[in-house]
């Protein structure tokens, strides 16, 4: 009985992890298809949630008729899982609400839909049982300029099946972009259920680009003696009329590169504080843009800085649609290390653009930023120096003149130092010190060496030299010290520190990411290199080369 019961224990313990477990797996997320519609237009709201537990709607019949409920549920390796969708009819127009639903035991978050006042202009078909209209946010866009072009199917019977295609033209490319959307409208008196499809359309050459109309081809539920008789529905086609669009070229005066937007925003999202010299400090920017993805944006860079060196990270993008145009959010992390302190400043980034609706040449800019470098011991910075060709009428000119000096002569005796370290180990390498004499095992060794360089060097030139210097100062850390990295590998015995090592050299070489480098070399010497202990040589088996006639002498005396 003894494995029966441990079996069961274990059962029990598993099904109270698992009962655990619910309340972290248990997500329910709301959204709608469109936020903005118009006043004779429905919208749909769809909620999922893990479970079967329908959610409470009372709430939205202030504001909203709500109808068409419908559900699926679906199981996958983490449980059961529901959508639910629901259309709403907004009873008003303006900026509503959609409160948070209750879904069991959790909520759903509050959501925003704009209702315009004004009911939509009825389509030109109006009234036929099937049909379709597109139409682009822009009739006369400019070359590479991204326009959002939608289709709508409009049905007045339940559609059972069907296929939607809207064919490229030439000399544009198109794409689709979202899911579709369902809702539906009331025109003139009658219900039509409504199919919108988004695309993104970038023409490639300026002249009348002539779209072909979208067409479609299915089947719509049929009357009661379509039924009866076998006829379980009619065929259903439609086609939209082909629609041109005259593409500007663009313009002589345009910025180059060419960057035609709606929109272009740029923040600082963070700004450095504290800065010392020889040590890092942060500095994030965004750019958001409306009409342009990722790949069409200019790449995010700071202008040259007077004492700092810049390193930036690789650029984070989030790129959304929203009717049918894309939309970009660029982050870019730079790292900024000063050389030295006193007082800098950091120009404003600009990017110049095209504004499409208004036709003229815009720059988004950021403004100036001052920065404050205090020395490496903290203490605070020294006042900025006079600029070149101004008298130095202050007090404290002739001390910030001597602090440069003071730089100026430690970078110089460091440069020194590290070319004579550089010759002697060079003339190591060409002339081997002569064997010593062989360590007795057991025998102690004294203090060990230490290195030509010290941590703290190497952290300054992680902080504020290139690459190469960092390579520079791991190969003078060693004893002795050698002229290639590879060598420096291959006696280091910690793994985190080889594989830091070959992240400087992808990086160097390779297209590594240098920051990333630099930080995985931070974490990996922090408290200095772990090199591969000495070996002593094992006990030949064989009888010694030349014996040692004197201690056979003396034990033949003996």
């Amino acid at each position: 009985m003894k494995p029966y019961a441990t079996i069961a224990h274990r059962a029990l313990v598993f099904l109270l992890l698992a009962l655990c477990a619910l309340p972290a797996l248990a997500q329910t997320r709301a959204w709608l298809d469109r936020d903005r519609i118009n006043a004779n237009e429905t919208v749909t709201l769809n909620i999922r949630t893990t479970g079967m537990t329908r959610p409470d709607y009372d709430p939205l019949l202030a504001d909203f008729i709500v109808s068409g409920r419908s559900s699926r549920t679906e199981m996958d390796n983490t449980g059961v899982h529901s959508l639910y969708a629901v259309a709403l009819q907004p009873r008003r127009a303006g900026r509503i609400t959609i409160p948070a639903l209750r879904v069991g035991n959790e909520r759903t978050q509050p959501l925003t839909l704009q209702v315009e006042g004004a009911s939509a202009p009825a389509p030109s078909h109006a009234g036929d049982d099937v049909f379709i209209e597109s139409e682009p946010d822009d009739a006369t866009p400019y070359v590479q300029q991204a326009v959002g072009w939608i289709v709508r199917l409009y049905s007045a019977a339940p559609l059972i099946s069907g296929q939607l295609d809207q064919p490229a033209p030439d000399g544009a490319s198109l794409q689709q972009v979202g899911e579709d959307a369902r809702y539906v409208r009331q025109i003139a008196g009658r219900r039509y259920e409504v199919v919108e499809r988004r695309y993104q359309l970038i023409p490639e050459r300026s002249g009348a680009v002539t779209v072909p109309g979208a067409v479609f081809e299915g089947r719509g539920t049929g009357g009661f003696f379509d039924e009866l008789f076998g006829d379980r529905g009619g065929a259903l086609t439609a086609q939209a009329a082909p629609r041109t669009l005259q593409v500007q070229p663009a313009p002589a005066n345009a910025p180059q590169p060419w960057l035609p937007l709606r929109d272009l925003q740029l923040r600082y999202a963070t700004t450095p504080s504290g800065l010392r010299a020889g040590s890092a400090g942060s500095l994030v920017i965004e750019a958001t843009a409306d009409g342009a993805t990722a790949a069409q944006m200019p790449e995010l860079e700071l202008p040259p800085i007077d004492g700092v060196q810049v390193f930036a990270e690789p650029v984070q993008a989030d790129e959304t649609f929203r009717e049918g145009r894309p939309r970009v959010k660029l982050t870019r992390r730079f790292s900024l290390v000063p050389s030295r302190a006193g007082a800098t400043q950091l120009s404003g980034l600009r990017i110049d653009w095209w504004d499409v609706d208004e036709g003229a040449r815009r720059t988004a800019a950021l403004p100036p930023i001052p920065l404050a470098v205090a020395a490496a011991d903290g203490s605070a910075a020294p006042p900025a120096a006079v600029p070149q060709g101004a008298a130095a009428t202050d007090a404290n000119a002739a001390p910030t003149t001597s602090t440069n000096r003071g730089w100026i002569m430690a970078t110089l005796l460091f440069a020194a130092l590290w070319l004579a370290t550089l010759v002697w180990a060079m003339h190591q390498r060409s002339h081997p010190a002569p064997a010593s004499r062989r360590r007795v095992p057991g025998e102690s060794t004294g203090s060990p060496p230490q290195p030509a360089r010290s941590t703290a060097e190497l952290k300054r030139a992680l902080d504020t030299g290139d690459l190469g210097e960092v390579a520079d100062a791991l190969c003078a850390m060693a004893v002795p010290p050698v002229l290639d990295i590879e060598d420096v590998r291959s006696r280091l015995a910690d793994a985190a520190q080889c594989e830091a090592v070959d992240a400087l050299q992808r990086a160097r070489w390779g297209g590594g990411d240098g920051a990333t480098a630099r930080q995985r070399l931070r974490q990996a010497f922090a408290t200095g290199p772990k090199w591969q202990k000495e070996t002593t040589p094992a006990p030949t088996l064989l009888p010694p080369l030349y014996p040692d006639t004197v201690g056979e002498k003396r034990n033949r005396a003996g």
